[in-house]
C-alpha cells in the first residue's frame, strides 16, 4: 500500500495517474502480473523510447517496480505493479504533529510470546528454522532473524518498543507489516479473519482474501519452495482518538483513549486467527528479505504532553 500523508506529497503520485496511457499500463500488468517494456509497447502501439518515459514516471512514484533480467538475448526489464492500494489521507490528523511522532521497526521474529498451530512454520531468508508444522521451533534461537513465519491458528505477539520523552502520553499508533492467510500450499481465495488486539484488548478484525504463490514475491529467496507464500499485502492498522482503522476503514470504536497509555506503558500488540474465528485461514507475516515490501513491523506513535 502506498500511504499520502498530505496533497503535497503526492504530487508525483497523481502526475504519474494522470495519464490514460499509464492507466492502461498497470491494466496490462495487473492482468498479466508481470511484463517487459518490448511486450507493454507492442500491445499499447506505441515506441519502446516512449514507454520507457512512461515507466519511469510511474517507477518514480512508487507504483511500478522495474528489474533486470539476464538472459541468452541480453537484458531486458521486467515491469510489475508495486502497490495493491493507494491510500491518500485529505484531511489533516489533529495528532500528526510532526515534532511529537515516535518511529520504530519491529523485526517479525522478535515475538514476546505465541501459541500456534500446523501448518505452520518459519525461517530466514537462508534456510527454514528447524522442520515445518513443528511449533517447538517457534521457540529455536534462529527465529529473532526470522523473515516469514505462518500458522493456521493461534497468534504472535509483540512488544513494541516504548520510548517516548518523560511525561507524555500516546494519541495514536499506527503500524504497517505485510500479511496473508496460510493456505495448504498457496491459494489467492482463501480467506482468513486476523483479529488485531492491543494489550489484551480486541481492537479489531480484518479478513485476508488469500494466500498469494501467482508470481514470486519480489524479495522472497530463490531458494525459497515455488509452490509456498510467495507475497502478502502491505496493511496500515490505525488506533486513534476516532477508533481503530485498516487502511483508512474503520473496523471498530475501540479507540486509543481506552488504554491510557502514556511513556511508561508497555505496549503488546498481537496477531491471532482464534479458533472461533467464521474464517479460520491462517496467517502469514512477511518480514525482511521476503514478500514485496522488505520490512518488519513499522511503528508510528504520535503523541503529546500529559
Amino acid at each position: 500500500m502506498l500511504h499520502i500523508k498530505n496533497l503535497d506529497d503526492g504530487l508525483e503520485v497523481f502526475k504519474a495517474l494522470g495519464s490514460e496511457l499509464r492507466i492502461n499500463v498497470l491494466k496490462l500488468l495487473l492482468e498479466n502480473g508481470e511484463m517487459n517494456m518490448n511486450e507493454l509497447a507492442s500491445n499499447l502501439g506505441i515506441t519502446n523510447g516512449a514507454m520507457t518515459s512512461h515507466i519511469k514516471k510511474l517507477e518514480q512514484a512508487g507504483i511500478v517496480k522495474v528489474t533486470t533480467e539476464h538472459g541468452g538475448h541480453g537484458n531486458q526489464k521486467l515491469c510489475r505493479v508495486a502497490v495493491d492500494k493507494v491510500l491518500v489521507e485529505i484531511e489533516a490528523q489533529e495528532t500528526e504533529n510532526e515534532k511529537n511522532i515516535y518511529n520504530t521497526e519491529v523485526q517479525i521474529g522478535h515475538y514476546s510470546d505465541y501459541k500456534v498451530f500446523p501448518t505452520c512454520g518459519l525461517a530466514t531468508v537462508n534456510a527454514l528454522v528447524g522442520e515445518v508444522d513443528d511449533p517447538r521451533y517457534f521457540a529455536h534461537p534462529d527465529r529473532i532473524n526470522a523473515g516469514i513465519i505462518w500458522f493456521t491458528r493461534g497468534y504472535v505477539e509483540y512488544i513494541i518498543p516504548n520510548l517516548l520523552p518523560s511525561a507524555t502520553k500516546i494519541d495514536q499508533i499506527t503500524l504497517s507489516l505485510e500479511l496473508s492467510s496460510e493456505a495448504p500450499g498457496v491459494n489467492n481465495d482463501w480467506p482468513s479473519d486476523i483479529s488485531f488486539i492491543l494489550n489484551d484488548v480486541k481492537i479489531g478484525t480484518w479478513t485476508s482474501p488469500g494466500d498469494y504463490g501467482d508470481v514470486q514475491g519480489i524479495f522472497t529467496p530463490d531458494w525459497w519452495f515455488p509452490n509456498w507464500n510467495q507475497y502478502g499485502l502491505l496493511k496500515m492498522i490505525e488506533i486513534n482518538r476516532k477508533g481503530t482503522f485498516v487502511d483508512g476503514l474503520k473496523i471498530s470504536d475501540v479507540n486509543i483513549y481506552r488504554f491510557n497509555l502514556d511513556y511508561k506503558s508497555t505496549i503488546r500488540f498481537r496477531f491471532e486467527v482464534p479458533d472461533d474465528a467464521e474464517n479460520i485461514g491462517g496467517l502469514t507475516i512477511f518480514g525482511s528479505g521476503f514478500g514485496n515490501y522488505n520490512q518488519g513491523i513499522k511503528v508510528r506513535i504520535a503523541y503529546s504532553p500529559m
